[in-house]
């Protein structure tokens, strides 16, 4: 207390009043302008403050604390001016000045020290150069990040892109539409969600091992989980992607539904495949072996019916007859069925044939049919094509004898001719003028067994236009009739062009 007392004391100075010689101007001159500086003094340090405060960011911050002690002891020394003016304090006067030049030399040293930082620090231009190289690097991160989400985007495969603890980061369209979520539904999601719950417990295991060794890895054969909660077939490609984030897991995932359809469609054709082929096999043999016993039949009540006809009574003549035409319509069916199970496989290469020629084939065959009913059988003029020729004749015989079997009481025309439509097909037409068919019956008279008539009214069996169907199938082409009842028929294949 009592050095304060010592260092407020004016002791026996003279205060600068009396050196100014109290002039008024120059006394308040001093005054205003000594106060006026430590004001501005006072000021600045609490701006400094301020700003440190506002931009911790800042560096050398310490910079501006030293530069705060130095201006506040800098005003203080003003300060003591116009109080000396009427006090003479001159040993506080002193002690402040001390303060000052403590600061002043100690800032002024740390400042010195400071230049080669200050001067390392980059110009206005150079940030500015930086901020441009940061600004066009962005606009390139940008404009890449926009083409890496464009080919993500237009991928024809889903697209799932996770981190390393299996959480989604990003998806493609094709992932929403696949699984049936929203993108949003997604995004922050674990990668479990999109499988079956079975395979749910050990699929993160899974993955800390994939991480472990990242590497491209195809995987086929597993399923997914749609929202709706139903299975799809998935075939699966995970590739590795360095991010700044760490290591991303991308799945590239595609529907093969489609495929697992195809195979098994293939697998179907095959099983049938190989059922026909052992159906012809049965067809064949059976046909084959049934003939001799059948034969034999034929022959010993063909015999019964010469030898002891009217020796018996008509009860028995009755019942031999009936036992004779069946076993001749026995024979023409197991003939007709052996002809259907042969039919379309004779494994002979296709040729430059000409068509005229297997229709002429074809009728030859008929001769004694066509010339018992009276039939005038002409055709147009027929090409050359490139096809099998005996199954060719087969079929026209058919068609030509089915014409003239079915006949009206007209005499029967037929007519045969061939036109080329833009699909690369030779259009085959054999037209009579016969009884018509109901267009009902359009597709039933093309499958095996099936007739329209009575066996009083038209022998057969039903075969003969499951045969053509058969045959043209076979030669890669197809059948079919247009016909009105009473108005006749026209019956049309269509055979490729080859060649």
């Amino acid at each position: 207390m009592e050095f304060l007392t010592w260092l407020f004391a004016s002791g026996d100075f003279t205060p600068h009043g009396y050196c100014y010689r109290w002039v008024q101007g120059l006394v308040w001159l001093h005054v205003v302008s000594d106060t006026l500086i430590f004001l501005a003094y006072m000021t600045i340090p609490f701006t400094l403050g301020y700003v440190v405060l506002r931009r911790k960011d800042l560096p050398f911050n310490w910079m501006f604390l030293c530069f705060g002690i130095f201006i506040v002891s800098c005003g203080l020394t003003h300060a003591m001016e116009v109080w000396n003016l009427w006090h003479a304090a001159y040993w506080l006067a002193g002690t402040l000045k001390a303060v000052t030049a403590t600061a002043s030399v100690g800032t002024a040293i740390l400042l010195i020290q400071l230049v080669p930082q200050t001067l390392s620090l980059p110009s206005v231009s150079a940030l500015h150069d930086a901020n441009e190289a940061l600004a066009s690097q962005a606009k390139e991160v940008r404009a890449s990040e926009a083409r890496f989400r464009g080919i993500l985007e237009s991928a024809p495969d889903a697209m799932v892109i996770a981190d390393a603890q299996g959480r989604i980061v990003l998806v493609n369209a094709e992932t929403e539409r696949l699984f049936g979520y929203r993108r949003d539904e997604l995004v922050g999601q674990p990668v479990e969600i999109l499988m079956p719950e079975q395979f749910r417990e050990k699929h993160p295991q899974h993955r800390r091992e994939y991480t472990a060794q990242p590497r491209r890895r195809s995987m086929d054969g597993l399923r997914g989980l749609r929202k709706d909660g139903t299975a799809v077939p998935l075939e699966i490609m995970l590739s590795p992607l360095e991010s700044a984030e760490g290591i991303l897991i991308t799945a590239t995932i595609r529907d093969i539904t489609e495929r697992k359809k195809s195979e098994e469609l293939v697998k179907t054709v095959g099983e049938l495949k190989r059922s026909n082929e052992e159906l012809q096999q049965f067809a064949y043999f059976a046909s084959h072996d049934l003939q001799e016993p059948l034969r034999m039949v034929s022959s010993y009540t063909q015999l019964l019916a010469k030898r002891y006809k009217g020796r018996l009574d008509a009860d028995a003549d009755e019942f031999i007859g009936y036992a004779v035409d069946g076993c001749n319509r026995m024979q023409r069916l197991i003939r007709d069925l052996l002809s259907f199970s042969r039919a379309g496989a004779s494994g002979k290469a296709f040729q430059d044939i000409s068509t005229e020629n297997a229709l002429n084939e074809g009728l030859k065959n008929l001769r004694t049919v066509i010339e018992e009913s009276g039939a005038i059988v002409s055709h147009d003029l027929l090409p050359a094509i490139t096809t099998d020729g005996t199954q060719l004749a087969q079929i026209f015989q058919n068609l030509v004898g089915n014409a003239i079997k079915y006949r009206s009481a007209a005499v029967p025309h037929v007519n045969v001719s061939a036109t080329k439509n833009g699909g690369k097909e030779w259009i085959f037409s054999v037209r009579d003028n016969g009884m018509g068919i109901d267009p009902q019956y359009f597709e039933r008279i093309f499958v095996l067994f099936q007739r329209l008539h009575g066996q009083k009214e038209f022998q057969g069996t039903g075969i003969g236009l499951a045969i053509c169907k058969k045959i043209v199938e076979g030669l890669g082409g197809r059948i079919w009739v247009e016909s009105q009842l009473g108005k006749g028929s026209t019956f049309y294949f269509a055979l490729p062009e080859r060649g």
